[in-house]
């Protein structure tokens, strides 16, 4: 490698490097060189690409309802936002819309979360139980006391195709990518990205978004504890013998969830915190699926107490301990340093406004469209946790 300065170096190209590597090059008021060091070239173990890849707006905080409201216009214009000559990406969206569901003891805090919800903008339908058996007459609903669908702006898409389209854009327009793991230090007022392939790249800003894997290491080097760990979650497919019509991507109460792909379905749930240790392999947890999700879905939807089990496979979370929310933005006290980490399973549809919302403050020192100031760092040292009541 000869030239071995940057201006800024991002570690970690997946989704939300490539999307920080992207909306920095596009910016007409930054010109300097930008590398990208990615670790797993190939992407085949990368959350985003192992991921369900879904978007929604039910959320019970603010700034993540806004997070995706622009991620969903996004995720619509993607075709011409990541255009490449006469090459324009598409990534399948289906707005299928989530429907969650509450049982009578959760009813308030759906009432609270929609209408938050409505006020930022979001199109999201409240239904009792009688509405929810009209409009999905598959569904069980004895045990419920009512339900949210998202009529417009939520559903689902292909990850692994918007994390390319942010990559194949940002090459476009000169950006960088070198295989390798990376580390840190700091020396003479810059940082030393030194390289497994014997490379040392010196640059004044350093983006982690390095993930479970290697994003709290590198925090570590630069003199940051944070509460980020590696969690495993499987996803697994099924086929259905009956036809469902207007089937969503469903959260049932339990937090299990299921929605559509092909003609069949997938499905997956969190299992029970004391079975659900820091984990780095990607094997598959069948007892999972047979002896949790399965007869939940079977109860929820009754036409699923005959299936065929499909393909199953495994990735990982890195899952944020502290809140469940991302920490974004400069680090304080730690000159050039910013940080996207700890998605907990909401990377893919936060990139957009995540990836736009750095090039601002890198580009500018400010953000200039959305405030991402509450998922600052800084919320940790003041125990100032984010509250977010739609956890899935």
């Amino acid at each position: 490698m000869s030239d071995r300065t940057a201006d800024v170096v991002i570690i970690g190209g997946a989704v939300m490097g490539s999307a920080v590597a992207c909306h920095l090059s596009m910016r007409d008021d930054f010109d300097g060189r930008i590398v990208v060091v990615e670790a797993d070239p190939a992407y085949e173990i990368c959350a985003s690409a192992r991921s369900a890849a879904s978007i929604r707006q039910q959320f019970s905080s603010s700034v993540n309802i806004e997070i995706s409201l622009y991620g969903i216009r996004f995720l619509r214009e993607i075709g011409a936002e990541l255009a490449v000559d006469t090459d324009r990406p598409a990534i399948d969206l289906h707005e299928g819309g989530y429907l969650f569901l509450a049982t009578p003891d959760k009813l308030d805090i759906l009432r609270e979360n929609h209408r938050l919800q409505q006020q930022l903008g979001a199109d999201i339908g409240f239904l009792d139980a009688a509405a929810l058996k009209a409009k999905f007459p598959w569904l069980e609903v004895s045990d419920l006391a009512a339900g949210c669908h998202g009529l417009t702006g939520e559903g689902w898409f292909d990850g692994y195709g918007l994390m390319q389209a942010f990559r194949r854009k940002a090459r476009s327009l000169g950006v960088d990518y070198l295989p390798a793991h990376a580390s840190l230090d700091r020396q003479g007022g810059a940082w030393q990205v030194r390289l497994s392939s014997g490379d040392t790249l010196s640059a004044p800003v350093v983006v982690n978004c390095a993930g479970a894997s290697g994003g709290p290491e590198l925090c570590r080097q630069a003199g940051l504890d944070l509460p980020i760990v590696p969690k495993k979650r499987c996803v697994f497919t099924f086929e259905c013998r009956d036809r469902l019509e207007r089937f969503p991507l469903l959260i049932d109460p339990t937090g299990t969830y299921v929605r559509p792909e092909g003609t069949g379905y997938i499905c997956g749930s969190a299992p029970p915190p004391d079975m659900d240790p820091d984990c780095t392999d990607f094997d598959v947890d069948h007892g999972l699926f047979e002896e949790h999700i399965w007869p939940t879905l079977a109860a929820r939807v009754p036409a699923f107490e005959a299936i065929r089990p499909g393909a199953a496979w495994a990735g990982s979370y890195d899952m944020n301990l502290f809140d469940h929310n991302a920490f974004i933005g400069a680090v304080p006290g730690i000159d050039g340093l910013f940080l996207a980490l700890g998605f907990s399973g909401h990377g893919l549809q936060q990139s957009p406004a995540v990836g736009r919302g750095l090039a601002e403050l890198i580009a500018t020192g400010g953000y200039q469209s959305l405030d991402l100031s509450p998922l600052a760092v800084d919320r940790l040292a003041a125990n100032r946790p984010i509250v977010e009541k739609n956890v899935v």
